[in-house]
């Protein structure tokens, strides 16, 4: 039986939905950037483009990546829509095995889970993606903590925890600064309409030099 890979995984996906995503930022992006001077700024996993429209609308010169070329293109589509295409490129990478060259004042990691990763890939994805935040600059690690509370036998998956992360990461002290590490829990309503909650990890973090 042959494996499936992230490109076919994400392309069905984003294939059998006229439209994945609300087109909203995600709230916890917002909450850690909006205070932040536009500059340059690398999506990764930009899907069909929430964010990086709204970092361009305030100013920011978004390099959006994703290996779905769907969800690229609706992105661009949203782009063009919104007046902000001049601000933002489009390209299609799969992070684990080509990752975008340069270096940028912001790094947006959002929500990096894939039930097709392979062991250790997102971990070597978040050590390039520190790898390309400027002097200055800033690393933004968002992720899931566990299902919502209205799943009564969800399946398992590892969730990534900030200890981990931080661990996986590496980070020099003397080069780093955590500015952020919270567990922010939030409304999750369900498909069929249930009330719940989930929690999410924030991990912001500035490269001093």
């Amino acid at each position: 039986m042959t494996e499936t890979t992230a490109e076919e995984y994400w392309e069905d996906f984003y294939r059998e939905r006229e439209r994945a995503w609300t087109g909203k930022p995600n709230a916890l992006l917002v909450r850690e950037v909006a205070d932040l001077a536009p500059g340059t700024a690398l999506d990764l996993g930009c899907g069909e483009g929430g964010d990086a429209l709204w970092l361009a609308e305030r100013g920011w010169r978004v390099h959006a990546v994703d290996v779905s070329t769907i969800a690229l293109a609706r992105g661009a589509e949203h782009a063009a829509a919104a007046g902000v295409a001049d601000r933002i490129t489009w390209a299609r990478h799969d992070l684990a095995h080509s990752f975008p060259e340069g270096s940028y004042d912001l790094v947006s990691a959002q929500f990096l889970h894939s039930p097709v990763a392979g062991d250790g890939e997102r971990d070597k994805i978040l050590r390039h993606a520190a790898d390309a935040v400027a002097p200055g600059g800033t690393l933004l690690i968002v992720a899931h903590a566990g299902w919502p509370t209205w799943m009564i036998e969800p399946p398992f998956f590892e969730f990534p925890t900030i200890p981990g992360t931080l661990a996986a990461l590496a980070l020099p002290p003397d080069e780093w600064r955590v500015e952020t590490q919270d567990l922010a829990e939030r409304e999750w309503i369900g498909p069929e309409g249930q009330e719940g909650r989930r929690e999410d990890t924030v991990l912001r973090i500035r490269r001093l030099r």
